[in-house]
């Protein structure tokens, strides 16, 4: 029978056994779909086909490498229907992930039997798309519209009993192989082919109720409401649907947001193998030590005790220590409320888990984090405890957002052993890991930098050392240019509101409150006697605080908030000393348009981002887009300020750049060469 490198078919008695094999994820590609092609050939003369796929998981999703490139043939559209329409009926054998292209294979086989924690989902919406090979025009017809609704346009991964309990699958299994061996051996009556039924009555109004709902969500991103209008082609006959979503699917291939977020999907696979760790062998840590048992302390903790490893957090004294301890059980807790994790998993936790007192509870641990004040002494008197403690070579890593870690590491022993992890509140769930480089941390200890990310599943990004790093260096931009516009005449709620359009998940003055003014005004002090003295510099956040506005903790900042209440309200008195600073500093206001507000900041976005390319703090402009999306809010399906920059022209980026520029002498130094990027 049939015997490729990529699909083989091997027939045992009258059953034959159809089998790909396309590391890593059995991805449709070119050689995969011919192969299937002429396995349906290849089976014919057999009682009943199983597809099954070798590896870890069934066929999840499609090559999107081959996505910037016309189609070739055979399409997936045609192999699809061909294994529908064989006269050997074929059974869809499945664990692991059943994804895309996989899913709607596995629609056209006969019957669907799966391992039990098998997950199964259209995930195009996350790459800018609409399925292609009549996922929408199917899925429908399998398992109702409500349901593929949720699964089409958010993307939704569903598990195998969920997706049995509404028709998607004819058997669960424990025993894959021998569930089907048993399945084949009796075969019930072959059902209808999906693409003939038609589809389960629903609620007159699920497409409207569904599409006010996912234009609030989307926050402006067109796929999830383009998925809602393919998914409502499936009313009409397959032959008229089906065409429709495929010559939309491959429209689609080509627009702004799919090209921005594969630039996304392969942009977190290149900063994840920085050069500067090729060659070099990471440690294999089991155990760390977290000094300081705070927000950020414990959410470090839990982030590491979910990413399977020994926790030690340690604090000042008994007391504290207890506090932390309750902090990180509450957060525990909380996943197990929201279904993240079982009881079973907490109680595993807990007992990898200790709050101390003492830092000679650090002895064995092979990594430990300072996750303490921002305050150089405190830092360093953190890290002689600990290196008079623990192994000389055991890896000593700063959570530090601003300060030097060459200042921090300065009367450490064995500074190759020294390391930034940035980390990103809240802890536990930011997925952003900025990982900083001293001139004496070694590859290995940078490469064991990356897999706690990976294991702690982090997007881990390097970055050397600079104010701020990548992150909060590109956040002091942003902030300074939103600064600039509310002094030359926009008001908070216009920046936010111009932002919030864009596709952030809230403005700069909005984060400012939630997270508190009081931090970036400590950093704003700390960098005055090292300021420009030409850079124009804006007080309005600095009299706010001094003022006591420190945000919504206080219940005041750029905005005022009821009682109980975290919605910004604007305030008059905020209002009206802006604009008297703008008065007191001779400046005539003038109006903003939401276009004009959100390109200035996204050039002086880009031309940060630039600029520290440039000067090597981050190796290239995916990491830069890479911390901007999973550490800041910046809407992936933008693809980050560089690649937004790339799709809208850099020639326009840049002369917008020049223009905030020329408006504050002195105050913005232009990239030299942002185009290469």
């Amino acid at each position: 029978m049939l015997q490729s490198s990529l699909v083989s078919v091997e027939l045992k008695g009258d059953v034959a056994w159809v089998t790909v094999n396309n590391p890593p994820v059995n991805a449709t590609s070119t050689g995969v779909r011919q192969g299937l092609s002429d396995a349906v050939d290849a089976v014919q003369g057999a009682r009943v086909a199983v597809l099954c796929c070798a590896g870890r998981t069934f066929i999840a999703g499609g090559d999107m490498s081959e996505f910037d490139v016309p189609p070739i043939e055979p399409h997936l559209p045609d192999v699809v229907q061909k294994i529908e329409d064989s006269k050997v009926p074929f059974v869809a054998c499945m664990h692991g992930n059943v994804l895309g292209g996989g899913f709607e294979i596995a629609m056209a086989c006969a019957w669907r039997i799966a391992a039990r924690d098998t997950g199964f989902g259209l995930p195009e919406v996350n790459v800018g798309l609409i399925p292609g090979a009549g996922g929408t025009q199917r899925l429908p017809r399998l398992v109702g519209m409500q349901a593929a609704i949720d699964m089409a346009c958010s993307g939704k991964i569903m598990k195998a009993e969920a997706l049995a309990e509404i028709g998607g699958i004819d058997l669960i299994a424990d025993d894959l192989l021998d569930a089907v061996s048993g399945f084949v051996a009796d075969l019930p009556e072959r059902p209808l082919p999906v693409s003939q039924r038609t589809v389960p009555d629903f609620a007159p109004d699920l497409f409207e109720t569904s599409r006010l709902a996912l234009r609030k969500r989307a926050k402006g991103q067109p796929s999830p409401l383009e998925n809602l209008s393919a998914l409502g082609w499936s009313v009409e006959p397959f032959a008229e649907g089906q065409p429709k979503e495929r010559a939309r699917h491959l429209a689609l291939r080509q627009c702004a947001e799919s090209r921005a977020l594969r630039h996304a999907f392969f942009a977190e696979r290149t900063v994840s193998k920085p050069a500067l760790i090729k060659g070099s062998t990471a440690r294999d840590i089991t155990r760390i030590a977290v000094v300081g048992g705070g927000l950020m302390g414990a959410g470090i903790a839990t982030a590491a005790l979910n990413g399977g490893l020994s926790v030690t957090l340690i604090e000042q004294n008994a007391e504290a220590a207890s506090a932390a301890q309750q902090r990180v059980e509450s957060l525990l807790n909380g996943a197990v409320k929201r279904g993240k994790i079982s009881e079973a998993q907490l109680r595993n936790r807990l007992t990898s888990f200790q709050a101390a007192e003492s830092y000679a509870v650090a002895a064995d641990a092979e990594l430990a984090i300072e996750a303490v004040f921002e305050d150089l002494s405190v830092k360093q008197s953190v890290f002689a405890e600990l290196a008079s403690h623990m192994h000389r070579d055991a890896i000593l890593a700063t959570n530090t957002s601003y300060l030097d870690p060459v200042d921090i590491f300065e009367d450490v022993e064995n500074k190759a052993r020294c390391i930034g992890l940035h980390f990103f509140s809240p802890a536990h769930v930011m997925k952003l890991l900025e990982i900083v480089h001293t001139p004496d941390t070694s590859p290995e200890v940078l490469a064991t930098g990356f897999a706690l990310g990976r294991k702690l599943r982090k997007v881990s990004v390097l970055s050397g050392i600079c104010d701020g790093f990548i992150g909060n260096r590109m956040l002091a931009a942003y902030r300074r240019e939103a600064d600039y516009l509310l002094a030359d005449g926009a008001l908070p709620y216009q920046v936010d509101q111009a932002m919030r359009a864009f596709g952030m998940p809230m403005g700069p003055y909005e984060l400012q409150d939630l997270t508190g003014l009081q931090i970036a005004w400590a950093n704003r002090k700390r960098n005055a006697e090292t300021r420009n003295p030409d850079e124009r510099y804006v007080t309005i956040a600095d009299q706010l605080c001094e003022m006591g506005r420190l945000g919504q903790r206080t219940g005041k900042g750029w905005y005022r908030y009821e009682d109980g209440n975290r919605k910004p309200v604007r305030d008059p008195e905020v209002e009206a000393l802006i604009e008297t600073y703008s008065a007191e500093q001779g400046i005539t206001r003038r109006s903003f348009t939401e276009q004009d507000i959100s390109s200035r900041i996204l050039a002086v976005l880009a031309n940060e981002g630039a600029l520290i390319v440039q000067e090597r703090i981050a190796e290239n402009a995916e990491s830069v887009d890479m911390v901007q999306i999973h550490g800041y809010g910046f809407p992936r399906w933008r693809g980050g300020p560089m690649n937004y920059s790339k799709e809208i022209g850099i020639a326009i980026s840049r002369a917008t750049m020049l223009t905030v520029a020329n408006e504050n002498p002195g105050s913005w130094r232009i990239a030299d060469h942002s185009g290469d990027l």
